[in-house]
């Protein structure tokens, strides 16, 4: 029987240890180049745990929640795993970034140790992947797919036949562009470019002027935060010209992107995993949680991070036992409606143990987020202006 998340509460983290609760391990990044997705998480745990512990915790006993810090380096949420499989915690959920995420995964199958991913999005984490590890996030391509499927809606009113593609060269981003670079080709768009950077890259000017040159009429952009504005802002100082901007998430869908680029934000596209928008029972009431948990606005990262503690809480109270075994089968038997949306792990398109949830677009409008395509359709009209710095 599927089960509906209910009450939220907010509270703070109890990180003692008590003879009658019952631990749950978290790896994410606290500290470093991730750790703004790491305050998100904290503020989406926050508001599961409340809820978990309100309505009886697991089996009985209160949840506390026994997290490390992967200081946004891999070799450092490695030793976090372990020190977490010492501390005989039942399940561990992780991590934030997939270069983080990847190698956790690979760990966990050979420790036969159940690991819920919850945020990281790398296709490779689930495909192939592995029968001890479970996502309930959207994998990377369907970042891309989204997207695409708003050129189809957008095809009714603008002439849309080429495409140009500038990356990051994470794990996460060269996932995403070359879902996009896939999707051009299945789906008729001309690639004109596609172009990675090195982290630490400022200055993208010679890319987009290149963009320039051959006038694409999409520039699609999978970039963190401070890359997002710096490109968008080097896009009007460059003049580069294209009837579509879009960012497949990442640093684009996020408050940090209105608040750094500002006016060059409008009309920016960007896939997202989840808005207060979605047509999923107490999306709003979540919002207001969270809000309130963050202090600021919450991201898809936070409503992430409480769907996972959901999950582990409803498997772990249906397994008869707290051995490995038991656990990993509970979670392959998962049926539950959050907030986020509904929860099952299926196999499909090469992908095992994945969350088959869709992914909303949402576009800079006034110079805030709105929600213009979800599972529902459109939900708001997809503007497409010209940019004041454009010539044509």
């Amino acid at each position: 029987m599927r089960r509906l998340a209910g009450t939220f509460f907010v509270v703070l983290f109890s990180f003692g240890v008590a003879q009658d609760t019952l631990n749950i391990g978290i790896i994410t990044s606290f500290t470093g180049r991730f750790a703004e997705f790491g305050a998100q998480h904290r503020a989406g745990f926050e508001v599961a745990l409340a809820e978990i512990n309100a309505n009886g915790g697991v089996q009985g006993r209160q949840v506390e929640l026994v997290i490390e810090d992967d200081t946004s380096s891999q070799q450092t949420a490695l030793a976090a795993a372990e020190k977490l499989l010492s501390r005989d915690v039942p399940i561990i959920m992780g991590a934030y970034s997939s270069s983080i995420t990847n190698p956790l995964a690979q760990y966990f199958t050979r420790q036969e140790f159940p690991f819920l991913v919850f945020t990281s999005s790398a296709d490779s984490i689930t495909s192939p992947g592995s029968d001890w590890v479970f996502r309930i996030n959207q994998p990377a391509a369907t970042y891309a797919e989204i997207l695409f499927d708003v050129f189809g809606i957008l095809e009714a009113t603008e002439s849309l036949e080429s495409i140009a593609v500038v990356h990051g060269n994470g794990t996460f981003e060269n996932a995403v562009a070359a879902a996009a670079e896939s999707l051009s080709e299945a789906r008729g768009y001309e690639l004109v470019e596609i172009q990675s950077y090195d982290q630490g890259l400022t200055d993208f000017r010679p890319i987009l002027n290149r963009f320039k040159a051959k006038s694409p009429d999409i520039v699609f952009m999978v970039s963190y935060s401070a890359d997002a504005v710096a490109i968008m802002r080097q896009v009007k100082e460059t003049g580069l010209s294209a009837k579509v901007f879009v960012g497949a998430a990442a640093g684009f869908a996020l408050p940090e992107f209105l608040e750094g680029a500002q006016e060059v934000a409008e009309y920016v596209i960007t896939a997202t995993a989840w808005t207060k928008d979605v047509n999923f029972e107490g999306a709003g009431e979540l919002y207001a949680a969270l809000m309130e948990a963050r202090g600021k606005e919450p991201t898809y990262h936070a409503a992430q991070a409480y769907a996972g503690l959901l999950t582990v809480a409803d498997a772990l109270n249906r397994a008869e036992s707290l051995d490995p075994e038991t656990i990993q089968r509970a979670l392959a038997e998962t049926d539950l409606r959050t907030s986020y949306g509904p929860i099952r792990f299926t196999d499909f398109n090469g992908y095992r143990n994945q969350n088959p949830v869709k992914m909303v677009a949402e576009q800079v409008q006034d110079g805030a987020f709105v929600t213009v395509f979800t599972q529902e359709g459109v939900v708001n009209p997809i503007l497409c202006p010209v940019p004041a710095w454009e010539s044509r």
